[in-house]
């Protein structure tokens, strides 16, 4: 199980900040967060931001076992 945490709008449009998923892929964990929240989700997730052992990462890119992956939507800072 790969452990996923969504920040801000992702947490807010799924209803939780941290869920897991049996995925090996970016990709995988795209789709299942989609099947687990919604299709109302799928709007929120595809302006956001896959993250990966710290870097971002393509649907194609392989989850390593033991890392977490962290859903980042876009943000402003200053």
């Amino acid at each position: 199980m790969v452990t996923v945490r969504l920040f801000a709008a992702a947490a807010e449009a799924a209803g939780v900040d941290e869920t897991q998923v049996a995925a090996t892929t970016v990709g995988e964990v795209r789709a299942q967060l989609i099947d687990a929240h919604g299709a109302g989700f799928a709007p929120v997730l595809r302006q956001c931001a896959i993250v990966v052992g710290g870097h971002r990462r393509a649907d194609d890119a392989e989850i390593p076992s033991a890392v977490t992956v962290d859903v980042l939507p876009p943000f402003a800072g200053g």
